[in-house]
């Protein structure tokens, strides 16, 4: 399973990439595997401001639909154009053409809240 160390984690099986008060938002790999083929990648939250552990949106598999929730407070900021024609590269590249979302974060300390890759693997192991 594909957990690469400098990404943060949250329960839910959202990846988060920060740099500087910007972060980038996708689902894992585990994530991806469990649901399947992605059909369809629904966020209509673009320009709102959402608090951790809300839903912003929704992911269609071909198995299920499942709620994308916030992994820190923030505005979403930039939506992946892509994954809308070629919801696909959600399944084929998680951790790079397949990422959801940019946050412009509201509260830094949230990022350190966010599982470590090491305690990710212990979550999905």
């Amino acid at each position: 399973m594909n957990v690469p160390v400098e990404l943060k984690y949250t329960k839910d099986h959202e990846w988060v990439k920060l740099e500087g008060d910007l972060a980038t938002v996708g689902i894992t790999d585990f994530a991806q595997g469990e649901l399947g083929d992605v059909v369809y990648v629904e966020v209509e939250t673009l320009g709102e401001t959402l608090e951790a552990e809300e839903v912003f949106g929704t992911i269609e598999a071909v198995k299920t639909v499942s709620d994308l929730f916030m992994p820190i407070s923030g505005e979403i900021v930039e939506l992946n154009e892509a994954i809308e024609d070629e919801p696909e590269v959600v399944n084929d590249d998680a951790y790079g053409k397949g990422w959801m979302i940019k946050i412009k974060v509201s509260e830094e300390s949230d990022f350190e809240s966010l599982l470590s890759a090491e305690e990710y693997k212990s979550l999905i192991s």
